[in-house]
């Protein structure tokens, strides 16, 4: 079975836009409009059926440099997501997010880069392969 191939230039991704920013060149390029920075519309992205992914097709992402991405999506820029949802007048969930950010402070909880595995995870048909 033939698998399409997108490479991630993990030097790129410096900040979570970034990685947004990076997800739509690859996947979006077609399109005339681009994914917002949103782990729901992301995971959707990886469902198939608008952007480079027509379905359940195999998919390999190449990520160069996922050490880069690791660290730069690491503790501090999860921490700042979470603040963000935070502010006043957000409509997200206040109490998750107090509790997310209190497990990360605490020195557990998933970092940004780690939910972005387990996203990638629940794709069978996505693998990824470090270079």
């Amino acid at each position: 079975m033939q698998q399409k191939q997108f490479i991630i230039e993990g030097s790129r991704i410096n900040t979570i836009t970034d990685f947004y920013t990076e997800i739509n060149r690859l996947f979006m390029a077609g399109e005339d409009w681009k994914l917002g920075n949103s782990l729901d519309g992301f995971n959707d992205l990886l469902h198939g059926g608008f952007g480079a992914i027509a379905g359940e097709e195999a998919i390999v992402l190449v990520w160069k440099d996922i050490a880069h991405s690791k660290a730069a999506l690491g503790v501090d820029a999860t921490r700042k997501y979470y603040e963000e949802k935070l502010l006043p007048d957000s409509p997200f969930n206040q109490r998750h997010f107090k509790e997310k950010l209190t497990e990360l402070n605490m020195g557990g909880g998933q970092t940004y880069f780690d939910i972005l595995m387990e996203i990638i995870a629940d794709h069978p048909n996505i693998r990824i392969v470090t270079a």
